[in-house]
């Protein structure tokens, strides 16, 4: 069994000056849709930090020890190893940033997705007791999910996703089935495709983006309402938009081969109307712009990339703020929503070592002017590597040389809350490669309210002849930590949580075998989780043919899209997005 923590100093140790905030620092989920970095050498045996004149409450423990079990894809059910803390992935290597998948064939892109896995995304990590002296324990991090691979059709909403329309999606509903709608792509690509982006569902229109081209389909049947065609590529998009439908997307200067993504273009959800477009300022030497990862909050569409961050005016495209820092720490991502989080690279100003790790700091940040709240400091080689909850904040943290993970709530001062206690092996579908390119947002399949996180575990094979996967939902309090309850789902089904209405928890039920998908309920409480919204078994084949997409529950309606698509080959086309609901 691996070795007990080391026992935490007597004084934690302190953040880097800070500027006259209360808190200090600033703000990523960076370039484009990823993860994060590690940190820098604090005294004492890693416990992240509240920032200085926040009280020591409950300063999660040091990462655990790589085991026998460290490498696997599995989490939680191997030994255990030392305690985790929030913290995270690691820093894009050797090339500045620049994602190496890009223009690559995708049969590489597949062989390096999988191989990143092992560190990256969603979250697999397992952790006992913290309480009477015990000390919170972490088994291996399992990677997680990005998102992605799509297409597009301008049909009547038909097709079987093999690209010949010979099936009637809805040809085998029962009465009471909800109507299903698809589209295949039929834009021609480059080739390796094109990242596709969305869904937004604003009333009666949900948008997606993809290459040169903003179309909005009405949600009720598929048919598209209307598309904006773009002059150059699409090369980033905020997860979310403001409440009036404006969302902000990346688009590169030209379409030569080394164009920069450096352009932001304002798009009306609801009307398909483009608004303001302007050029990001270079914040310094290396801001590189070969990518950028947006999120809004309030007025500001913040911006972050590999070697800047700066954010503009969502009213007319004006610059606010830029590379905003605090003593020795800079952004490198934001999270949007309700608020602005945002992480930040500290470096250790005693050490003049270009390749000395940095550390990070976790901040709210004003969207305004960038500067922060508060800040709460991570130790050194851990990332924050995701954002699961606006409010209340809950976060997802990894420290890939310890091959460990932690999920921590936060409270609206920046203080640590709990960490989260499980054996189980948790996950979230999390749009974006998480290593090549970092953010902090883009998750689905996990939400929480003001006291509890619903997150769904792993899906485990029953071991049964034509029987498919199946897994949990699991309820944690957030201000303890521990588990509330486990709900199953249907036996070789796996579900995940969508959203809470009506003082219950709507669940996406993904197809089995031969089920097509469902959207279910399951009480606060726990229970046995109740079918209330049946996919035609007709549409099930289609439907287990999205690989890792992104996903929306809006107004009664699902949707589902692949974050990534290929151009058309014949009578073969790539899903691009599919919609269920009453």
């Amino acid at each position: 069994m691996p070795a007990a923590p080391p026992t935490p100093p007597a004084q934690p140790p302190q953040m880097p000056p800070a500027a006259p905030q209360p808190g200090y620092g600033t703000p990523q989920p960076a370039p484009g849709y990823g993860y994060p970095q590690t940190a820098p050498g604090q005294p004492g045996y890693g416990y992240p930090q509240t920032a200085p004149g926040q009280p020591g409450y409950g300063y999660p423990q040091a990462g655990a020890q790589g085991g026998p079990y460290a490498q696997t894809q599995q989490g939680g059910y191997g030994y255990p190893g030392q305690p985790p803390y929030p913290g995270g992935p690691v820093p894009p290597q050797g090339d500045g940033g620049k994602n190496p998948f890009k223009g690559k064939p995708a049969v590489i892109v597949a062989a390096a997705v999988a191989a990143l896995l092992v560190i990256g995304g969603g979250v697999y990590f397992a952790t006992s007791g913290s309480d009477g002296g015990k000390k919170p324990v972490a088994d291996t991090s399992h990677s997680a999910v990005p998102s992605g691979s799509a297409s597009v059709d301008q049909g009547d909403g038909k097709g079987n996703g093999r690209g010949d329309g010979s099936d009637d999606l809805n040809s085998g509903a029962k009465a009471g089935d909800a109507k299903v709608w698809l589209h295949e792509n039929d834009t021609p690509l480059p080739q390796g495709g094109a990242d596709q982006y969305g869904p937004w569902a604003l009333g009666d229109t949900v948008v997606k983006a993809m290459y040169k081209e903003i179309v909005g389909y009405a949600v009720a049947d598929g048919k598209q309402k209307w598309s904006v065609p773009l002059d150059t590529p699409i090369c980033g998009a905020a997860p979310k938009p403001t409440a009036d439908g404006k969302v902000v997307l990346g688009v590169q200067e030209n379409n030569t081969k080394d164009a920069k993504c450096n352009q932001l273009q304002l798009v009306d959800l609801a009307t398909g109307k483009l608004g303001w477009k302007v050029q990001v300022q270079a914040e310094g030497l290396f801001d590189s712009m070969v990518s950028l990862d947006l999120a809004i909050s309030g007025n500001t569409v913040a911006v972050s990339r590999m070697g800047g961050a700066s954010g503009y005016s969502m009213t007319d495209g004006k610059k606010v703020f830029g590379n905003p820092k605090t003593g020795n720490c800079h952004p490198e991502a934001y999270a949007g929503g309700t608020k602005l989080i945002a992480v930040s690279s500290c470096t250790d100003p005693n050490n003049n070592d270009l390749d000395a790790p940095s550390s990070e700091v976790l901040q709210e940040v004003d969207p305004a002017t960038g500067k922060a709240k508060w800040s709460f400091q991570y130790d050194k080689g851990w990332t924050v590597a995701r954002v699961y909850s606006m409010d209340p904040l809950v976060v997802y943290a990894t420290n890939r040389d310890k091959k460990a993970s932690n999920i921590s709530a936060f409270g609206p001062d920046g203080k640590l809350r709990s960490s989260v206690k499980t054996k189980s092996s948790l996950t979230a579908n999390c749009v974006g490669l998480g290593i090549v390119e970092r953010s902090l947002g883009g998750c689905w399949g996990v939400t929480a309210d003001a006291n509890t996180l619903y997150m769904a575990t792993e899906g485990k094979d029953s071991g049964e002849l034509g029987v498919g996967r199946s897994n949990e939902v699991v309820a944690f309090d957030l201000n303890s930590g521990a588990e509330k309850w486990h709900a199953a789902a249907p036996k070789g089904r796996t579900m995940e949580p969508l959203a809470l209405e009506n003082g219950k928890l709507t669940l996406y039920v993904e197809p089995g075998v031969e089920e097509a998908a469902s959207i279910a309920s399951l009480p606060l409480t726990g229970g046995t989780p109740q079918i209330t919204m049946q996919s035609p078994t007709s549409a099930g084949s289609t439907e287990r043919n999205f690989y890792d997409p992104a996903a929306a529950w809006v107004g009664g309606r699902f949707f589902l899209m692949n974050t990534m698509v290929k151009g058309p080959k014949g009578d073969n086309k790539d899903n691009s997005i599919l919609s269920f609901g009453k």
